[in-house]
């Protein structure tokens, strides 16, 4: 016996959450009479659909799983007024085939242990990054290492877009030539759960335009897994810095893992510790 296909399935499950959502909402919490009458515990949907703004047609719909189009913008007054938290506005969107760009916007609001944990791993350099390559957050040892990087405005605190974009004088990026193929394919395995999300098509068309190696690159449509990797880079300060990233997924925050990088060698691990006695030389490298 085969299974159902996943559109049905998402739709069978879209109706009865939101219907769940629904009738644990009681009118008063909303501001409304309660009324008389009320066959089912909650709201009613033409009272969801009024409160949203929405037409009761559409909810009913909908809420009843059939295979309409919903926009993010409908969505989330869908949400708002449901009272869905975090895990449940991602869920809705899921289950409605629309990408989420506000569930994107708030990776950036990581528990408040896990600086904790990145300022007790000094000192391996250690980050926050999103599946995007947006750097949420890092301790002393990363910021000595990329100052260009975490002193960047936050639309430009990207890995990718500063590999990128910097001149070769001031890249840390020991043979971007011959790393950058890996790096392309692995964001290409990471964009194709991302394809609809505006804020993802926008960074490929910024690196597009910005870069002509990331367009070839692009282009290959080459793809490989993410997994650990040995890297190297250059500090004008002290010289190249050979490490070993691993990336450890952070469950609390969608789409964002820590990722630490190991000194390949004790003459790396003695840079680094190099960097983090003198801030003033760390802070000066890549400037002209």
């Amino acid at each position: 016996m085969t299974s159902a296909p996943a559109a049905p399935r998402r739709r069978t499950e879209l109706a009865a959450f939101l219907r769940s959502r629904r009738e644990r909402i009681g009118p008063e919490d909303v501001g409304m009479p309660p009324g008389l009458r009320r066959r089912t515990p909650g709201l009613r949907r033409e009272e969801v659909a009024q409160l949203a703004g929405v037409g009761v047609t559409w909810y009913t719909w909908l809420e009843q799983g059939r295979p309409i189009n919903a926009s993010t913008q409908v969505l989330d007054a869908v949400a708002r007024t449901l009272r869905l938290d975090g895990a449940e506005r991602e869920h809705l969107y899921r289950l409605a085939d629309v990408p989420d760009a506000a569930v994107e916007e708030e990776a950036g609001s990581l528990p408040e242990d896990v600086q904790g944990i990145l300022d007790a791993l000094v000192p391996l350099p250690a980050a926050v990054v999103t599946a995007r390559s947006d750097i949420l957050a890092w301790n002393a040892a990363y910021a000595a290492i990329f100052p260009h990087l975490v002193n960047a405005r936050p639309c430009e605190r990207n890995t990718l877009w500063k590999m990128f974009t910097l001149p070769p004088c001031c890249n840390p990026v020991v043979n971007l030539e011959e790393t950058a193929p890996d790096h392309v394919a692995v964001f290409r395995h990471r964009y194709s759960r991302h394809l609809d999300e505006p804020g993802w098509k926008d960074l490929v068309r910024r690196l597009q335009a910005a870069s002509p190696l990331f367009a070839q690159l692009w282009a290959s449509h080459d793809v490989a897994l993410p997994g650990p990797s040995a890297k190297v880079f250059r500090h004008a300060a002290v010289g190249e810095i050979r490490t070993r990233t691993t990336s450890m997924d952070i469950t609390a925050s969608p789409n964002a893992r820590l990722v630490a990088y190991t000194p390949a060698d004790e003459e790396s691990r003695d840079r680094i510790g190099r960097l983090l006695a003198d801030p003033e030389a760390a802070a000066t490298d890549h400037r002209h």
